[in-house]
């Protein structure tokens, strides 16, 4: 059984963050699809400039780094002005910088969200997956995840408490594997 190493990137820095509690919850179920999570922090990240580009930071080649190290990554993104946050488009920035650097081409990607609204996290998660494909990942596309987020579905230690969420949320994961296995393939 391979299990593959998946970097988590969410797009929210608020300490109460519905988004980073959802990532939680998500990589809990990580054993029974084959994966094994990892944060991938961005919130120390100063804004991105082309300055950077002749004297790369530390904080920009430590995200490249555990990006190309990844099997794939998981985006989780809340939905800001029907579209994704500035932070996590800047964390996209640094990815792609200097020049032909990039390090998105054939990586695996899943993308989800979280919010109270009835239509979830839909129109930022277009957004993301445009802007994803456009770097050359390979985004997972069927089934696309949108979580309506209700407190009930997810207890305090990190489980999912509702079964059908539950193997929703595992098949897709398994979808996932499926896509980094073949992208090594």
């Amino acid at each position: 059984m391979t299990s593959y190493r998946v970097g988590v990137i969410v797009g929210s820095l608020s300490t109460r963050s519905i988004n980073a509690r959802v990532a939680a919850c998500i990589a809990q179920l990580g054993p029974d699809a084959e994966l094994d999570f990892f944060d991938i922090p961005i919130g120390e990240l100063p804004f991105y400039r082309t300055d950077f580009d002749a004297d790369y930071p530390a904080e920009g080649e430590a995200l490249k780094r555990a990006i190309a190290e990844a099997d794939g990554v998981l985006m989780v993104t809340p939905e800001y002005n029907r579209s994704i946050p500035a932070v996590l488009k800047d964390a996209i920035d640094w990815t792609t910088r200097p020049p032909r650097t990039s390090v998105w081409p054939g990586k695996p990607v899943a993308i989800t969200g979280t919010s109270g609204g009835v239509i979830s996290t839909a129109v930022a998660q277009e957004h993301l997956r445009s802007v994803m494909v456009s770097r050359g990942a390979l985004v997972l596309g069927d089934p696309e995840m949108y979580l309506r987020y209700d407190p009930e579905l997810y207890a305090e230690d990190g489980t999912i408490t509702n079964a059908g969420t539950r193997d929703f949320l595992l098949g897709w994961l398994r979808g996932f594997r499926d896509l980094i296995a073949r992208s090594e393939g």
